[in-house]
């Protein structure tokens, strides 16, 4: 490709801020101030305010669309967004941007060689059919993809036959269908929404509005963890403009026919989804989770694209519902120590993640661990905070991992001592600890039931928080779990998640927590302003009880095994 295509109209001037890997815009940008809080990323502090932001491609949370636009109505977006690879989410935030609330950031997309010459310059200016750096001009040219064919119910839909709410989804699912180059629309069985978290303003304003145009889901659709605990959040003291809010956007998605599931792990409920079934799932770790281990099919759609798509019940047939793009991209060998413990399963998603940021990869060598369903869990939510890609494959273990591998896959070996160098990125905090968080994504029951068993009746000096699921918070309950988990001093709460959690929930005086999530320990000392150890559960357990934790990485990462 050489100069630069266009994704979304406009024009823009500014410095660049080139980013030498992609970002994940929810947990990695404040868009309250533009500034880039993932402590993990190289241009940690940058502030992205009327500047050129070029990277490869954002990865991580299906979230980022709803940073984007809550930019973008702030008034402190970037001028530009210029990527060298497909990206959708922060696209997707763009095009709601432009369509509803006419917001415009232009959106480009460069070959190798035009993205390395326009990313040295200091500043560029995007005009109507060139940009122009640092001493050269490049033409911009439109998307060569064409419409997508749409059947007859596709075309009443954008007709306004369905009402303003269904035609201003089918609008955005066909340009992102011609963004994507899918040729037609698939139909899905089900929907999961992402956007229900108060994180920002422009969430609610979306979701409101869609409400009052009449939005209305045609297939089953479950959503998403929430900001509050939405029966009890008065009783908590979450303040109340924040708790009315947080139950206003809950409230919005369940009036347009959404189910009050509130969880972050879908996969977690009755109804999940089948092997091979279209779905329409947003949320990165429950996107990877049914494309890896249910072998259900779903691209990770942005936040508002999954209400669009399940308002329509149609989705471009593209990227991972197709089974060329869910054939592997990469293999990467594993030797893991005989002897680790399940912290393993973050710590191997979060290297396989870095290892493969844009390719669907195969983790080989892995089959003697036989993880367990929440080891698989654990394993896509961190490998989802690291990767762009949709989904992943551990040979003999998830059930499309005998696909064919693309004639080019990278073949990498990856070594204990790369897990251990993730150890140590996920733990940055003190020795004394002051908080356990257990739940990110939500816990599920036999999770629960092994922290019971843990802790084995003695007193904790620490207090631990889970977040989970109603129904599995149900499960719980009636086999007296929950009841023994209180008696314990452990608090579950149910609704919100550790990437929803807010202040006094979270107490104000907590500066060190403990987790057993790579996902929430990568996310939380950018979210919270607090510092975050990483260990398996009975890690996490040990800490409630002594109080401490290891500085030490465990035994089975010890230079002799790494």
């Amino acid at each position: 490709m050489s100069g630069a295509v266009r994704i979304l109209p406009g024009v823009a001037q500014g410095p660049v801020l080139a980013l030498s890997e992609g970002i994940s815009f929810w947990g990695g940008v404040d868009p309250s101030t533009a500034r880039i809080i993932d402590a993990h990323h190289p241009a940690y502090g940058a502030d992205m305010t009327g500047k050129i932001v070029m990277m490869p491609t954002s990865r991580g949370s299906c979230s980022g669309s709803g940073v984007i636009l809550e930019m973008l109505l702030n008034g402190n977006g970037p001028a530009a967004l210029i990527f060298s690879e497909a990206e959708d989410v922060a696209t997707l935030g763009a095009l709601i941007g432009g369509q509803m609330f006419g917001k415009t950031l232009p959106v480009l997309r460069f070959g190798p060689d035009s993205f390395a010459r326009c990313r040295g310059s200091t500043d560029l200016s995007i005009e109507q059919d060139v940009i122009t750096g640092d001493g050269f001009e490049l033409p911009i040219s439109e998307l060569p993809a064409p419409d997508p064919q749409l059947s007859d119910t596709d075309l009443a839909a954008l007709n306004g036959d369905h009402g303003p709410a269904a035609a201003i989804a089918m609008r955005i699912i066909q340009r992102i269908a011609r963004l994507q180059g899918a040729e037609r629309l698939t139909d899905i069985s089900h929907g999961h929404i992402d956007g229900c978290i108060l994180a920002n303003q422009a969430n609610l304003i979306f979701a409101e509005k869609m409400d009052q145009l009449g939005a209305r889901v045609r297939v089953p659709t479950t959503i998403n963890a929430i900001s509050v605990d939405r029966r009890n959040w008065q009783e908590q003291g979450v303040p109340p403009l924040f708790g009315d809010q947080a139950s206003r956007l809950a409230d919005a998605y369940v009036r347009m026919g959404c189910k009050p599931s509130f969880t972050c792990a879908p996969y977690l409920l009755d109804d999940r989804p089948a092997l091979a079934q279209d779905i329409a799932w947003a949320e990165s770790n429950a996107v990877i989770y049914a494309n890896s281990v249910l072998g259900a099919r779903t691209p990770k759609h942005p936040d508002y694209l999954d209400l669009c798509i399940a308002v329509t019940g149609r989705a471009p047939l593209a990227g991972v519902y197709t089974e060329d793009a869910r054939r592997p991209a990469s293999v990467l060998i594993f030797d893991p120590p005989a002897d680790a413990d399940e912290s393993i399963w973050p710590l191997i998603g979060y290297v396989a993640g870095q290892k493969s940021p844009d390719r669907v990869p195969l983790l080989c060598g892995l089959e003697r661990l036989n993880p367990s369903r929440d080891d698989l869990k654990a394993l896509c939510a961190a490998f989802g905070t690291t990767s762009a890609a949709p989904m992943l494959h551990v040979a003999g273990v998830t059930p499309e991992a005998e696909l064919p591998i693309h004639a080019d896959a990278r073949h990498l070996h990856v070594a204990n001592t790369d897990l251990a160098r993730a150890w140590g990125d996920l733990n940055r905090g003190e020795e004394q600890i002051d908080l356990i968080g257990i739940g990110s994504p939500h816990s599920s029951a036999a999770e629960c039931r092994r922290l019971l068993d843990l802790l084995g009746g003695r007193e904790t000096s620490v207090p631990i928080i889970i977040t989970a699921g109603r129904q599995i918070i149900a499960e719980l309950e009636e086999d007296g779990t929950l009841a023994a988990l209180t008696n314990a001093g452990v608090q579950v709460f149910p609704d919100l998640c550790w990437c929803s959690i807010t202040e006094p929930l979270l107490p104000v005086d907590a500066r060190t927590l403990m987790t057993n999530s790579g996902k929430f320990a990568h996310y939380g000392p950018g979210l919270f302003k607090r510092a975050l150890r990483f260990g398996s559960l009975g890690d996490c357990a040990s800490a409630a009880i002594h109080g401490t934790a290891s500085l030490r990485p465990p035994a089975w990462l010890a230079p002799e095994n790494a």
